[in-house]
C-alpha cells in the first residue's frame, strides 16, 4: 500500500556511473538482492551514516573506507549484518575484498551497505558467488534494477532524476532510496544512493550532502525508530563537460539546490511507502525561535502513536495534537499565542479550542489522503516541516511477521 499514485520516473543515466544487479538468494529468490555501483576513476564520494550506537558492521567498514577514494559500492538486501559482532565486521570486509578481487581494485576502495533482518550472520558465500553476475551486468542505464534490488518491505522502487545547467553544460543528478519501516533517520534514510557527473572535490561534496540530508532525510519519520544501517551516499564522477564546481559559486548554489530537491523527493517517497501507510501528513511548525525548536515540536507530533492512529481512523481528535505540542519540551511557551490548524481549519487558538472550529470542518480535512498540520508558536520567524504517515493495522502485521 502506498499513499498516492507513484510511478517510477524517467531516470537519466549518469556518465561515469554504472550499476549492476543480480540475485544471490539471501532471503528470497524472486528479485535481485545484490547491487554493485562503479564510479569512474577520479570521482568524489561523500556519505552520511546512522548515529545508532549499534550501527551495523558495514557502516563501520564504510566509514573506515570513505577516506580511501572509494570507487565501488556493494549493497545487499535481506540481511542487515547488524548485531553480529566481530564476525560481522570480518564478513563485511570479506565481501569488500571479494568484490575488489573481481574488479581488480583494493578492498578499501569498496563501501559495503546492507539492509534487512538484524542479528543474523551475513551469508558471505551466497553473496560472493553472485558478484561475477552483478559485475557482468554493470551499465549506466540500470537505475530501475538498482532501485528494486535494494528493497525490503518497500512496495515500490523509489527514484528521482534531473538534468541541470552548469555554466552552459548539462549535469545529471540521479538517485534511488529504500525504506518503509524503522524510519526516524538521524542522518539519512535507510539507504540512499545519489550520483552525478559533476566535477566537485570531496570536502565540498560532503558539505553538499550533509546539508541536503539534514533538510530531507532528517525531516521524515515513519515510526520513530532509527535504523542500525542508515546510510546515504553522494557520488560525483567528474565525467561531465561542465567546469569544476567551486565553493561559494553560483554553480555550487545551483548544484546544491538540485541535490536537495532530489533528496527531498526520495525522502517523501519513503513516507508515502511507510509500512501500512494510508495517509501522508506534513507537520509544519512556524514562528519558532530556531530550527531545533521547530523540528522538536514537529517530530513530537509526528512520533505520537495517538496522533498517528487518529489520522488512520480519520478521527479529528485534535486534543491529541494539542497534547503533543504541550509535551514537546519547549520552555516558556505562551499558550495564548499558539495556533494549530488542520489544513486551513483553525482548531486551537487563545489556549483552547478555536471558536470557529466545528467537528464537520475537522472531519472534512481528516478524510483526505494528504493532510497538513500547521502549528504557529508565536515565538519567532523560523519554520520547519516534518513528513510522517499514519499507523494502520497493517503496520503491526508487517512488523509482527517481518522475519517469517
Amino acid at each position: 500500500m502506498a499513499v498516492g499514485q507513484i510511478d517510477f520516473p524517467t531516470m537519466h543515466a549518469v556518465k561515469g556511473i554504472k550499476l549492476g544487479t543480480c540475485n544471490a538468494g539471501i532471503k528470497q529468490t524472486v528479485r535481485d538482492d545484490i547491487l554493485v555501483i562503479e564510479m569512474a576513476d577520479g570521482g568524489s564520494c561523500a556519505a552520511v551514516f546512522t548515529q545508532n550506537a549499534f550501527c551495523a558492521a558495514p557502516v563501520h567498514i564504510a566509514k573506515a573506507h570513505l577516506s580511501q577514494n572509494p570507487r565501488w559500492l556493494l549493497v545487499n538486501s535481506g540481511n542487515a549484518n547488524a548485531g553480529t559482532g566481530k564476525q560481522g565486521l570480518q564478513d563485511a570486509f570479506a565481501c569488500c575484498a571479494n568484490l575488489a578481487s573481481e574488479v581488480e581494485a583494493l578492498a578499501q576502495q569498496v563501501l559495503p551497505f546492507s539492509t534487512g533482518v538484524i542479528g543474523e550472520p551475513l551469508p558471505v558465500e551466497k553473496l560472493t558467488a553472485a558478484l561475477p553476475s552483478a559485475v557482468a551486468n554493470l551499465a549506466e542505464a540500470h537505475w530501475d534494477k538498482a532501485a528494486r534490488a535494494i528493497m525490503t518491505t518497500d512496495t515500490f522502487p523509489k527514484g528521482a532524476s534531473v538534468i541541470i545547467d552548469i555554466a552552459g553544460h548539462p549535469v545529471t543528478i540521479t538517485g534511488i532510496s529504500k525504506g518503509a519501516g524503522m524510519i526516524q533517520p538521524n542522518m539519512a534514510t535507510m539507504l540512499g544512493f545519489v550520483a552525478s557527473d559533476a566535477r566537485i572535490e570531496q570536502s565540498l561534496l560532503q558539505q553538499c550532502l550533509s546539508a541536503a540530508a539534514e533538510k530531507s532525510f532528517n525531516r521524515i519519520t515513519v515510526d520513530g525508530d532509527t535504523s542500525t544501517n542508515d546510510a546515504c551516499v553522494l557520488l560525483a564522477s567528474g565525467s561531465s563537460s561542465a567546469p569544476e564546481i567551486l565553493a561559494g559559486s553560483a554553480e555550487y548554489a545551483t548544484f546544491a539546490e538540485a541535490v536537495m530537491a532530489i533528496c527531498k523527493r526520495l525522502a517523501e517517497l519513503i513516507i508515502r511507502d511507510g509500512e501500512g501507510a494510508t495517509k501522508l501528513m506534513r507537520i509544519v511548525v512556524e514562528q519558532a525561535r530556531d530550527s531545533a525548536e521547530a523540528v522538536q515540536v514537529a517530530k513530537t507530533i509526528a512520533h505520537s502513536p495517538l496522533v498517528k492512529t487518529a489520522f488512520f481512523a480519520s478521527d479529528p481528535n485534535w486534543g491529541r495534537i494539542l497534547a503533543a505540542v504541550g509535551r514537546a519540551g519547549v520552555e516558556n511557551m505562551d499558550l495564548d499565542k499558539i495556533e494549530i490548524y488542520l489544513g486551513t481549519v483553525c482548531i486551537v487558538e487563545n489556549g483552547g479550542r478555536a471558536r470557529s472550529y466545528t467537528e464537520q470542518d475537522g472531519q472534512r480535512v481528516m478524510n483526505q489522503e494528504e493532510i497538513v498540520v500547521t502549528v504557529r508558536l508565536g515565538r519567532g520567524v523560523i519554520s520547519e516541516e516534518v513528513l510522517t504517515c499514519d499507523f494502520s493495522y497493517d503496520y503491526v502485521k508487517i512488523n509482527a511477521e517481518y522475519r517469517t
